[in-house]
């Protein structure tokens, strides 16, 4: 089975490859950093119910159980 020989790229080959990664990256970075919606605000932890995102004062503590009379 013959093989075939390796021929070098080209010199514009190469540099149009690099132009359009770097452009692809710059793409990227730009639409992460200024386009994306709601860049800057921290997804809710666990701990943080919709109250505290909204300026509510909810205070961890034990869970309220039901009383005794409402199970009934």
């Amino acid at each position: 089975m013959p093989t075939a020989a390796m021929t070098p790229l080209s010199d514009r080959v190469v540099i149009v490859a690099l132009v359009a990664t770097i452009g692809l990256v710059f793409a990227l970075v730009f639409w992460t950093v200024r386009l994306h919606p709601g860049a800057g605000e921290p997804p809710l932890q666990w701990r943080q119910g919709a109250t505290t995102a909204l300026g509510g004062s909810w205070q961890p503590g034990p869970p309220e159980l039901p009383s005794a009379e409402s199970l009934l």
